[in-house]
C-alpha cells in the first residue's frame, strides 16, 4: 500500500463517518470487486481505441455503488481519460424542458476532471491543452495557429451542434491571443452550459445556440471528440442516483428520460458514439420495477435483459448491467482492517480479535445485512475507532456491546405512491449511532 497522506486520511475518516464515499484515498480501503473492475478496465481500453461503452451499476442502498463508481473514475483518470460525474437530483435530469437537463450538464462540466486536476474544474485546462498543441503544431509547420485550429476542428461541423462548438473554441483562442479575458471567460461559460439565453451567448460570442435541455447528449458526444483532439484517451460520464428518475411523479417525464437513456444505449451498442463511456448507478428497483423503473419501458427491458444462462453461481459481466455482488464476511474483515490501518497508529491498533468481536456483534444485531450492505457497519466501526482514539484509557471490549447498528434501508421505493410519487412517511436511512 502506498503512503497515506494526511489529507487523504482526513478525507477518508470524515467521509466514512458521514456515511458517504471519500473522493480521495480510495486505494487505501478498497477490497473485492476484482472481476467487475477488470471488466470496466476493458471498457476503458475500448473507449481509448475509438469505441464506446455503457454500464448500469446496480446494487442495494449501502452496497457500495458510489464507492465502486468513484473507484472506476480514479482508474479512468490514471489511464489518461477525462471524466464528468454528477448525481441526478430533482433539478438535474437527463431530459427536461425546464432547464433541469442543462443543470445536469453544468454540474458535470463543473466536475470535469483530468489526472492532473482530479477534483474537478479542469475544463479550462483541457481547452488550454488543445490550444497549446495547436500552437506547437503551427510553429512546426510555419503556419498561423488559427489555421491549425480550423483544420483540427473542421470535422466538428459534420456533427450536431459542432459548428457552434468549434466556433466557441476559436473564440477562446482569440481571447487567449489578444489578452481579452472577457472573451475567453465567455467561451468557457458557454462550454460549461452556463448561458440561459441565446441572446446573451450571441452578444458575448456571436453564436446563435447554447447548450440547453434539448442538446445535452449531443454536446457530451462533441466533448468526447474534443478531449480526444486535446490528447486524452476519451470521456467517461458518470451519473449516480439514477433512482431519482424512478421517483418522478409524472409518467410522461419518466418516459422522456428513459427514452433518452434508450438513445444513449442504442448509440453505444450500434457503434454510433466514439471515445465515450457511461456509468449509471441505481438500485434494483430503478432497473427492474415494471411500473416505474427502466423495465417499464419495453425497449429498455429488452436491451437490458440479463443472460438467462448466468445462474446457479455462473456470472456474465459482459452485458450493460453489472450487479454488484455482496461483500463476503472475509472481504468486510479486510475492509475493516484497512480502515484500522488508516485511522490508528500501528502500535496502538485494535487487535484482530476486536474486529472479529465487532463483526459478531453486528451479525447478532442485523444478521447478514452487516456485510451485504456495509455502509452503516463501516460508520459504526469508524465511530468506535474515534472514541478509542480520544479516550486512551477505555478498553475496546467494553465498547463493542454498546454499539447500536441498524440495517441500511435507504429509500423504500417499493411503497412509492403511483399517483403522487411520494415516499413513505417514515422513509430514509436508519443511521448508525454510537454512545458510551
Amino acid at each position: 500500500m502506498s503512503r497515506l497522506k494526511p489529507r487523504e486520511r482526513d478525507a477518508i475518516v470524515q467521509a466514512l463517518r458521514a456515511g458517504v464515499v471519500p473522493k480521495l484515498g480510495l486505494r487505501h480501503i478498497q477490497v473485492g470487486r476484482a472481476r467487475e473492475i477488470e471488466e470496466l478496465v476493458k471498457d476503458m481500453d475500448r473507449i481509448a481505441d475509438g469505441g464506446a461503452a455503457i454500464r448500469f451499476i446496480i446494487g442495494e442502498y449501502g452496497s457500495g455503488k458510489t464507492f465502486f463508481m468513484n473507484l472506476v473514475r480514479l482508474i479512468a483518470l490514471e489511464k489518461g481519460m477525462v471524466v464528468m460525474f454528477a448525481d441526478l437530483a430533482p433539478d438535474r435530469r437527463i431530459h427536461a424542458t425546464g432547464g433541469q437537463a442543462r443543470g445536469l450538464y453544468a454540474e458535470m462540466a463543473s466536475n470535469l476532471s483530468t489526472r492532473t486536476k482530479p477534483d474537478g474544474g479542469a475544463l479550462a485546462s483541457v481547452v488550454e491543452r488543445f490550444v497549446s498543441q495547436a500552437q506547437r503544431d503551427a510553429e512546426d509547420r510555419g503556419v498561423a495557429t488559427g489555421t491549425v485550429i480550423r483544420e483540427r476542428l473542421g470535422h466538428f461541423e459534420e456533427l450536431t451542434g459542432g459548428f457552434e462548438f468549434s466556433e466557441v473554441i476559436r473564440r477562446y483562442w482569440e481571447g487567449h491571443e489578444t489578452g481579452d479575458v472577457d472573451l475567453s471567460t465567455a467561451a468557457l461559460r458557454w462550454l460549461r452550459g452556463q448561458y440561459a439565453t441565446r441572446t446573451d451567448a450571441r452578444q458575448a460570442l456571436g453564436v446563435r445556440t447554447i447548450i440547453d435541455d434539448a442538446n445535452v447528449y449531443d454536446h457530451l458526444k462533441l466533448m468526447s471528440v474534443f478531449v480526444r483532439e486535446a490528447g486524452y484517451g476519451g470521456l467517461l460520464v458518470g451519473l449516480d442516483e439514477m433512482v431519482n428518475l424512478f421517483k418522478l411523479t409524472s409518467s410522461q417525464a419518466r418516459n422522456a428520460n428513459y427514452e433518452q437513456i434508450l438513445r444513449i444505449l442504442n448509440d453505444v451498442l450500434q457503434g454510433s458514439a466514439e471515445h465515450l463511456g457511461f456509468l449509471m448507478g441505481g438500485t434494483p428497483e430503478f432497473l427492474m420495477n415494471t411500473r416505474r423503473g427502466l423495465y417499464s419501458y419495453e425497449a429498455l427491458q429488452t436491451r437490458l435483459a440479463e443472460n438467462t444462462f448466468a445462474r446457479d453461481g455462473l456470472v456474465d459481466l459482459s452485458g450493460p448491467v453489472i450487479r454488484l455482488a455482496s461483500l463476503t464476511p472475509e472481504d468486510l474483515f479486510v475492509l475493516l482492517s484497512n480502515i484500522r490501518a488508516v485511522m490508528q497508529d500501528e502500535a496502538l491498533a485494535l487487535p484482530d480479535e476486536a474486529l472479529e468481536a465487532f463483526m459478531a456483534h453486528c451479525s447478532d444485531r442485523i444478521g447478514e445485512a452487516y456485510f451485504r450492505t456495509p455502509r452503516n457497519t463501516v460508520t459504526a466501526f469508524v465511530n468506535l475507532l474515534a472514541v478509542l482514539e480520544q479516550n486512551p484509557g477505555v478498553a475496546w471490549h467494553e465498547l463493542v456491546e454498546a454499539i447500536e447498528v441498524a440495517p441500511d434501508q435507504g429509500d423504500d421505493l417499493s411503497d412509492l405512491d403511483e399517483a403522487t410519487g411520494a415516499p413513505p412517511a417514515e422513509d430514509g436511512d436508519q443511521l448508525t449511532s454510537f454512545r458510551l
